[in-house]
């Protein structure tokens, strides 16, 4: 009983109509925010800015009054390109740890890699570009290391070790050895 499906209370015709009213409810919901925020910004704008009066000003009242209007523009597109600086900032960040989140996860797909075969200058002309001239021996410099041949032990008789070790002289030798 407990794995058969539940049937619904609600008709599927009063399901359709509930969403539509939801839907509805929530475009108004949006307009009237839509039209908050335009009436919020136009009080800001009438705060910050107040009107200009240009009537009756002298010509080096108005090029003062210019002067000070292109600081005021230069400290505001200041302060506009910091917080633009800092908004990218933190989207890389989100973008990163999100990445980093869904590697965790596992569930990132890797692309498979084609193996690709290209010669050292072919690497070269592609990273330097035109910078890439002459063409480079990269073996030449390499440094040669020579092998050392591991020192092999001599295979002899093991009886004559055994007879030149055994008594107290052979264990000597051995103690002698250890030191």
């Amino acid at each position: 009983m407990a794995d058969a499906p539940r049937k619904s209370k609600i008709s599927s015709g009063r399901r359709l109509g509930l969403k539509i009213k939801m839907l509805n409810v929530a475009q108004e919901m949006l307009m009237a925010e839509k039209e908050e925020k335009k009436k919020e910004r136009e009080v800001t704008l009438s705060e910050r800015i107040p009107p200009l009066k240009l009537s009756g000003l002298s010509l080096k009242e108005l090029q003062d009054l210019c002067r000070d209007l292109h600081h005021k523009i230069d400290v505001i597109d200041e302060e506009r390109y910091d917080i633009e600086v800092k908004v990218s900032k933190n989207e890389k960040e989100i973008e990163e740890m999100t990445r980093k989140v869904i590697e965790l996860n596992g569930k990132m797909k890797r692309p498979i890699l084609k193996r690709v075969k290209i010669s050292a200058e072919a690497m070269l002309s592609v990273l330097l570009g035109s910078k890439h001239k002459e063409s480079i021996d990269f073996k030449a410099n390499l440094k040669t290391v020579k092998k050392e041949e591991e020192k092999k032990e001599e295979v002899t008789d093991w009886r004559k070790n055994v007879e030149a070790m055994s008594g107290m002289e052979g264990r000597k030798k051995l103690f002698n050895a250890g030191h």
